[in-house]
């Protein structure tokens, strides 16, 4: 009975570690036409919270190793409810921006605790506990993504409420952690580690792959709605925005059943550049509903990479350093892709040419091809 609690539990911090983040793309023409937004500011705006769980998750690191991976999960969701819904404040730029670099912060303390969580609770089942949990981040984006226009704008009228409204679930999910998760025994007679090993050529790897499929997603979230209203199609913002998010459910849901066997096989990472190419070809140059079929092929691909990524820092490595080497790999991959997301707005500013915003879509797929192809099977454990 216990063991469903937990799944449960890692779906709910999934939901929660997307839900406010996932709120901000459907209502970017709004927030652009009323802030005056540049496109780069619009990618940077997307973008912040994935470079906070950059520069934060070192930090995250030391506070799982002293106070322990449940009473850090507590603390990051209360700081992403709090800061998620003050971003409509005003409205004003510099609060929006803010809160959501607080936001990003909270993100930030809860990720690496997740892996932390998936390997204490469920040594022997890591491929599918991780399932469980990154499904839980895909269904939050799918939330958000698709009930923002239709369902919580009409109901609450601005953008800046709208916002809001997504930390109310997330408020909640401390509560649970508090009343059924134990309390863990942090005290040890030796200080944990919690510095990531710079040194180790496994957490470069991991972290640029993280940084891979962070920017394929990340950076088609940015640029999606605006290039659709750039190119003279705005009535194909709302439903590719949802279509990304939305179609990576059936791609998580059939990770749930395959993610033992997947894990760790390298062919798998090859499939997602072969995947990506043929996406961004039907988005940019294919008609309407062609579009939309790259765009879910982006979301499926996507949805299945994460989990397969996300899963490999408990199986390459001691349970006891599984919050360093994860830290090092979202500090890596986070810090890059945030680059790489706010480069895909530069060079559409630059250049005028909107498919530009895309290229480090590309490229990040690249990265995980190449990258992911090299892993050592023998470095593997079986989870």
């Amino acid at each position: 009975m216990r063991s469903w609690l937990f799944l449960a539990l890692l779906w709910l911090v999934g939901i929660d570690l997307r839900l406010t983040l996932l709120g901000i793309p459907p209502v970017l023409p709004l927030i652009h036409r009323d802030l005056q937004l540049s496109e780069a500011a619009v990618g940077a705006l997307t973008a912040m919270p994935v470079l906070l769980l950059g520069i934060a998750a070192v930090g995250g690191s030391l506070m799982i190793a002293k106070i322990g991976a449940r009473r850090a999960t507590i603390i990051g969701l209360l700081l992403i409810a709090a800061a998620g819904a003050a971003r409509g404040i005003g409205p004003n730029t510099a609060m929006l921006f803010g809160m959501t670099f607080a936001m990003g912060a909270g993100i930030a303390i809860c990720q690496p605790a997740a892996p932390t969580l998936i390997g204490a609770w469920f040594p022997q089942r890591i491929g599918f506990a991780t399932a469980v949990y990154v499904n839980g981040i895909l269904v939050g984006e799918s939330i958000a993504a698709a009930l923002a226009i239709p369902v919580v704008l009409p109901v609450v009228h601005t953008w800046e409420l709208s916002l809001a409204v997504w930390s109310i679930p997330v408020a909640l999910t401390p509560l649970l952690f508090r009343l059924f998760v134990p309390r863990e025994v942090v005290a040890a007679r030796e200080p944990v580690a919690w510095w990531p090993n710079w040194r180790d050529p496994l957490t470069w790897q991991l972290g640029v792959m993280q940084s891979g499929i962070s920017v394929l997603y990340f950076g088609m979230n940015a640029y999606v709605p605006d290039f659709f209203h750039a190119v003279g199609r705005p009535w194909m913002s709302a439903p590719a925005i949802a279509t990304l998010n939305v179609l990576q459910l059936p791609g998580s849901f059939a990770t749930l059943f395959v993610a033992q066997r997947l894990a760790g096989k390298r062919a798998f990472f090859i499939a997602v550049l072969l995947a990506a190419v043929p996406g961004l070809a039907l988005m940019i140059w294919g008609t309407d509903w062609m579009a939309l079929v790259g765009i879910g092929l982006i979301g499926l691909t996507s949805a299945v990479g994460l989990s397969m990524i996300l899963a490999l820092p408990p199986m390459l490595t001691e349970q006891s350093n599984v919050h360093r080497l994860s830290a090092g790999m979202f500090t890596i991959g986070y810090l890059t892709s945030f680059g790489g997301t706010l480069l895909g707005g530069v060079l559409w500013d630059a250049t005028h040419a909107p498919p530009t915003a895309f290229v480090p879509v590309l490229a990040g797929a690249a990265l995980v091809a190449l990258l992911g192809s090299t892993l050592k099977r023998r470095s593997l454990q079986t989870a």
